[in-house]
């Protein structure tokens, strides 16, 4: 195995006597893929902070490119490249000159800059873009762009805090390729992401994280077959009836939960749950079966879901 491209070692992160990071380890591997998953508030976004040395680490170690944030942040920082959740461009200004001005944050020549700035849009799909001013962009048209800016210093390690959010079905389904592409070209990404399909299309591995620990980690399957089980009966019962008829489906799965809205039974075998609860008198308004997901290992190890 290569050496981790970031390693944390009881990496830990206060805010007065709130602990928002509480003693985690991880590693990243080179040209690895790598989520961090969890609820609003659970330390996702002081650990990437962390990561990306703009903010000072409490306790524990943490290594980036084998170097240590706290005496060697400003190396680190021009080896990265930060895609923001909030988009932070210039809307006044045209596609061209947001790629230029950042290029030269990083000392970078016109003559690196410019030919670039051609790959880049190119990678972003914004060729017919370079002149038209920010404002006058889509967001998924932004976000693309945001990820291009982001890649002006051709960074090693790229971090990505909910890169598309808010984004129509399609303008994901775009940007997926472009960091997909990334990844065909070894670049090593971090995402955080409240979309449960995104990380599982994205991430090699990652990790879930509540209330500043890490309470799982693994590949995406792997989390589903350790914590989850292979389908879901999702029943839903007439207003008001629900809290009737939970106690009459006791034992017809290893793990029930019941939501607002519907009852979720978690087995290896639909059909044979669904028949099991045909032959004890009880008849759903509606039902669906579908494979577990990571949304199921997140109602499973939080109780909670991603947008708490």
């Amino acid at each position: 195995m290569p050496a981790p491209l970031v390693a944390a070692r009881g990496l830990t992160k206060k805010f007065g006597d709130f602990t928002a990071v509480d003693h985690i380890d991880f590693e990243i591997q080179p040209g690895e893929v790598y989520g961090f998953l969890g609820p609003n508030g659970a330390g996702k976004s002081s650990t990437m902070r962390m990561i990306g040395a703009t903010s000072p680490i409490d306790a524990g170690e943490l290594t980036v490119f084998g170097l240590d944030p706290r005496e060697q942040g400003r190396q680190i920082r021009a080896r990265l490249g930060v895609v923001p959740q909030e988009d932070q461009l210039d809307g006044e200004l045209p596609v061209h000159d947001n790629l230029y001005i950042y290029g030269r944050y990083f000392d970078l020549k016109r003559s690196e800059i410019l030919p670039r700035i051609d790959e880049l849009l190119e990678f972003a799909q914004l060729e017919e873009k370079r002149k038209a001013k920010v404002e006058m962009l889509s967001g998924g048209m932004k976000r693309r762009l945001t990820i291009a800016r982001a890649l002006i210093n051709q960074p090693e390690l790229v971090i990505l805090d909910e890169p598309t959010t808010g984004l129509d079905p399609q303008a994901r389904h775009i940007l997926w390729d472009r960091l997909y592409r990334l990844k065909q070209e070894g670049v090593t990404l971090i995402i955080t992401t409240h979309y449960m399909d995104e990380a599982e299309q994205l991430c090699d591995r990652l990790c879930v994280m509540d209330r500043g620990r890490i309470v799982a980690e693994g590949t995406p399957r792997q989390l589903i077959e350790e914590h989850s089980h292979r389908e879901v009966l999702e029943m839903r019962f007439p207003v008001g009836a629900q809290a009737d008829v939970l106690p009459r489906l006791a034992g017809v799965a290893p793990r029930q939960e019941e939501l607002a809205d519907r009852v979720l039974l978690y087995v290896d075998d639909a059909d044979a749950a669904m028949g099991e609860v045909s032959r004890r008198g009880l008849v759903p308004e509606a039902t669906v079966v579908r494979r577990s997901t990571l949304e199921d290992v997140f109602l499973r190890l939080t109780g909670r879901t991603l947008v708490d």
